[in-house]
């Protein structure tokens, strides 16, 4: 019997599977719509569809959404906290920033109401002394009165508590001794970091996805134990790594963005595998454009993001920008006369107008199709026979087309050129303005419509070349399968150089790797190896903002060597200076945070096994009209997953396959290397 690993990534579309299989290396997908409210209907069709029998399967590896979508459409848990006296409102005032940093005024409400945000009388001092201790009746009876008021969850948010979490613990314990369910969030469990504000918000989100999402992954782990499933169930992270389930209904604020995560991470080892260092990604999906860089082969990792704005989360994650321009997103013209795309999209229900589902508002997607650039008889998914054309060329008259006086076919094409640009800024985000070129970066396109605007986007940028994966539509599903085990952690050490308890910053750094060995332990996953990073946030005394200083540390037999005082300046030199190209004499080096990540290196299979055959037929299987600059061109159609190794197509061209379209438009040629994916770049010009 075969034994199989499954990736399912869910977006706001379409759920993705990728299937291998760990007996031959072979490999096979599926995409099917995504279910709404409960997405475990499409998370289980779509194993369904690739797998008849669970029993088979070693690992199913989730990069979920889940959390992503409570946040953002506020659909988590009634929470409460329980805080210092003083600190009600910290969720509020946050940093005092605004939605719109020019405004005279902004609206924001907190995801937990002020009516279930009680305070109980407890002080612990910056320096871990305590100077009041909890109240534990006062604890006890706010608890009853948030389960009263009808809270799921509670978070416990006491000032200080990264610096001694003792007052916090005891009112832990209290609340979970009468607290119905396991809803139960500590900072000092979450984030024992300095920053209050961080630290409450991130706690506060915790607690406030914990019933969503540990009932969402409950009811996905039984149907799969049901159904004859024995295997391992993973969760992945924002961090790109993947943690045990329980893990991720413990700490969901960790799975913000799992599913681009998991992109990125496949899309590194594509890109690497192939020769490609330095690359640009872009995932686009029915709701979203998702853009993120790769720099000499490693993401780039932000310390916290916001979801949306006020609703911080401080946990290490693949630095994602997101725009509102996916294949669903809809066109829309503004009072003032100006074509808009999103943020608002039709998702998988309705979807584009061109589904016939009942959505009258053109989308990206439906563009595509009026112009000819997706084949309305074939249409990726599986859940439509046909497109319809003629309704969504309506749809594009009426809301594009007539308030802009524009014809149908120039409407469309207006409706992909502010798609296009809009995409094309995210990427100079994150290249351009960050100090990168693009022209020494490939960009890889994925998603079910990311390899519809690879050309453009080389047009637009600038950038060299483009590489579409052999199987795009369900790279973040690949990235399930591929992602590492790895477990970040924190602790503020908030201390001079000069005064640094080395003994202690070492206690720390082994309890970090004792408790990262301990995750790996309890996983049933061998691994090749394992991984001990740790890093120091270090700035000169009188700055707010941090360098991250990297370690170069040893662990042998799990026993962790640690840094002297001289050896983390000289570190903390190096990462300076390299940042911003000068030390500032006679500054005084601190250290504000240790961080540390353990990772279990999970066995990478060869994407070789997943390239077409050296040789073959370079044949389209037929040809249509397909609008390019205002005419329409003559334009061959091929079956992508057939061409062989070396083959070379000229467009204007589309490459067709379960998953996506692949466009290649004139002046374009598409190259097939030996991973099966297709290197887009300008045609070569004849001496």
């Amino acid at each position: 019997m075969s034994v199989r690993m499954i990736g399912v990534d869910v977006g706001g579309t379409f759920t993705d599977v990728f299937v291998l299989n760990e007996t031959d290396g072979s490999a096979s997908v599926a995409k099917v719509p995504t279910t709404r409210p409960d997405q475990s209907g499409g998370f289980l069709d779509g194993i369904a569809r690739q797998v008849s029998d669970l029993a088979g399967i070693s690992v199913v590896v989730h990069g979920t959404t889940a959390g992503t979508n409570a946040l953002l459409e506020r659909k988590g848990a009634t929470t409460g906290v329980i805080c210092t006296e003083g600190l009600r409102d910290v969720l509020e005032m946050r940093r005092r920033d605004r939605p719109r940093t020019w405004g005279l005024r902004g609206d924001f409400e907190p995801v937990v109401d002020r009516r279930n945000r009680l305070e109980v009388p407890e002080r612990t001092l910056a320096d871990g002394s305590i100077r009041t201790p909890v109240d534990l009746e006062a604890v006890r009876a706010a608890a009853k009165q948030l389960k009263e008021q009808g809270c799921e969850a509670v978070a416990i948010l006491f000032a200080n508590a990264y610096a001694n979490p003792q007052n916090e613990t005891a009112a832990v314990n209290v609340v979970r001794e009468i607290w119905p369910n396991p809803h139960v969030s500590a900072s000092s469990e979450i984030l024992p970091e300095i920053r209050e504000f961080e630290r409450f918000s991130t706690t506060a989100l915790n607690a406030y996805l914990q019933p969503e999402v540990s009932g969402y992954l409950d009811r996905l782990e039984g149907a799969l134990k049901s159904g004859g499933f024995d295997g391992e169930f993973m969760i992945v992270q924002s961090n790109g790594g993947v943690m045990a389930v329980d893990t991720a209904c413990r700490l969901p604020v960790r799975t913000a963005l799992s599913g681009p995560a998991a992109g990125v991470i496949a899309a590194g080892y594509i890109a690497s595998s192939a020769g490609f260092d330095n690359v640009i990604t872009g995932d686009m999906g029915g709701t979203s454009f998702d853009v993120s860089l790769i720099s000499q082969g490693h993401s780039m990792l932000s310390p916290q993001t916001s979801i949306d704005f006020g609703m911080v989360v401080r946990t290490p994650m693949i630095e994602i920008t997101t725009i509102g321009a996916g294949g669903g997103s809809i066109a829309w013209v503004d009072k003032g006369g100006l074509l808009n795309i999103g943020p608002e999209s039709a998702g998988s229900d309705p979807g584009p107008v061109a589904y016939g589902l009942g959505n009258t508002r053109p989308t990206v997607t439906d563009a595509n199709v009026v112009l000819g650039r997706i084949d309305p008889e074939n249409p990726i998914g599986g859940k439509l026979a046909r497109l319809d054309v003629d309704a969504a060329a309506k749809a594009i008259d009426k809301h594009v087309g007539e308030p802009l006086g524009l014809e149908t076919l120039a409407a469309a094409e207006a409706i992909l050129r502010v798609a296009n640009s809009r995409m094309a800024g995210a990427i100079r985000l994150v290249s351009i303005e960050r100090g990168f070129d693009p022209k020494h970066f490939a960009f890889m396109p994925f998603g079910g419509g990311g390899a519809l605007h690879a050309g453009a986007m080389l047009a637009d940028v600038g950038i060299a070349k483009a590489m579409v994966p052999r199987y795009p539509g369900v790279t973040s599903a690949m990235g399930c399968v591929i992602a590492d085990m790895r477990q970040d952690f924190v602790q503020t050490i908030n201390s001079l150089v000069s005064a640094l308890d080395e003994e202690a910053l070492g206690q720390f750094m082994q309890a970090h790797s004792d408790r990262g060995q301990a995750m790996l332990d309890a996983a049933r996953t061998n691994f090749e190896a394992r991984e001990y990073s740790f890093e120091l946030d270090m700035a000169y005394v009188g700055q707010t903002h941090t360098v991250s200083v990297p370690l170069d540390i040893q662990v042998k037999d799990g026993v962790v060597f640690p840094p002297t005082r001289s050896e983390i300046e000289v570190a903390f030199d190096r990462a300076y200076e390299g940042t911003f190209g000068r030390l500032l004499k006679n500054g005084i080096r601190r250290i504000l945070n240790l961080r540390s990540a353990v990772t279990g290196k999970r066995p990478k299979f060869d994407l070789k096994t997943l390239a077409p055959a050296v040789e073959g037929a370079v044949s389209p299987k037929n040809s249509r009209q397909v609008h390019f600059d205002d005419t329409w061109h003559d334009t061959l159609i091929y079956d992508r997953l057939t061409l062989p190794v070396g083959a070379v197509i000229q467009g204007p061209a589309i490459l067709e396959q379960p998953d996506t379209t692949v466009l290649v438009e004139p002046n374009l040629q598409a190259r097939v290397d030996a991973f099966g994916n297709t290197i887009i770049e300008p045609t070569e010009v004849p001496s």
